[in-house]
C-alpha cells in the first residue's frame, strides 16, 4: 500500500496536507505537480484541479482538511492531530476553519489581485481584505494569551491550518508587531520540524510569489 500527495511544495495547502504526514512520520510519495506526469496524473483524478490530492491505492481524498483527518483515521500515527473528546474535536475543527476562512482566503485575495492585469485589479477588494485580516489577527492574538497551540495545549489539525496561513499572511499583510501573542505563536510553528521541513523545501520557489518573497523567513 502506498500513499501518494500531489500538491506542489509552495502551496499553503500543500504544506497543510504535508505537515501532517511529517508529524506523524507517514510514508508517502510526493508527487510535485512541477513535473508534468505528475500535474496530468492529477488533473486525470480530479478535474476541479486543486490540491492537495492524496491518493490511497486506488481512492482519491481531496481538501487538506479531509486528507488530514482521512489520515488520522486510515493511517494514524504516535500523534493523533484529532482529539478523541468530542467537544475538543470541534474545538479544533473550528480552529482549522478560522485559518482557512479569515487568514488564508483575505490573504488569497491580496495575492490573486496582483496577478491581474493592473486595469482588472480591485482595490476595494483588497483593502477589505487588508481589514480583515487585521481583524482575524487581533482576534487571535486575544486567543493565544493562554494557548501554546491553536486550539490548546496539543498540537493539531488547527496548527497544520495556522502554519501556512500565518506565514504567507505576513508576508502579503504584515503582522503589527504589538500583536505579541500571534508573532510568537507564529514562530513556535516556524519552528515545529515538521513545518519547517516544509518551509525549506518550498524555498526555491520563493520567485513565485507575486508580492515578493520578504528576506525573512
Amino acid at each position: 500500500m502506498t500513499l501518494a500527495l500531489y500538491g506542489h511544495p509552495f502551496s499553503s495547502y500543500t504544506q497543510k496536507a504535508l505537515i501532517a504526514l511529517y508529524e506523524n512520520d507517514t510514508a508517502f510519495q510526493f508527487r510535485s505537480l512541477e513535473d508534468k506526469q505528475a500535474a496530468a496524473e492529477w488533473a486525470a483524478l480530479w478535474p476541479i484541479k486543486r490540491f492537495p490530492l492524496l491518493l490511497d491505492d486506488d481512492r482519491s481524498v481531496v481538501e487538506a482538511s479531509v486528507i488530514i483527518e482521512y489520515l488520522d483515521l486510515h493511517h494514524p500515527g504516535p500523534s493523533p492531530l484529532l482529539p478523541t473528546d468530542r467537544q475538543a474535536a470541534v474545538d479544533v475543527r473550528f480552529m482549522d476553519r478560522f485559518f482557512d476562512n479569515y487568514i488564508m482566503t483575505p490573504m488569497q485575495k491580496i495575492v490573486l489581485d496582483r496577478l491581474r492585469a493592473e486595469e482588472d485589479r480591485d482595490s476595494f477588494g483588497v483593502a477589505e481584505a487588508r481589514r480583515a485580516l487585521d481583524t482575524a489577527y487581533g482576534w487571535l492574538n486575544e486567543k493565544m494569551k493562554v494557548r501554546e497551540w491553536a486550539a490548546g495545549e496539543d498540537f493539531s489539525l488547527a496548527d497544520c491550518a495556522a502554519a501556512p496561513a500565518l506565514f504567507y499572511a505576513d508576508w502579503a499583510h504584515p503582522i503589527d508587531n504589538a500583536l505579541v501573542n500571534v508573532m510568537a505563536y507564529r514562530q513556535r510553528l516556524l519552528a515545529r520540524p515538521s513545518f519547517a521541513r516544509a518551509v525549506d523545501e518550498a524555498r526555491p520557489y520563493r520567485a513565485y510569489f507575486p508580492l515578493g518573497a520578504p528576506d525573512r523567513d
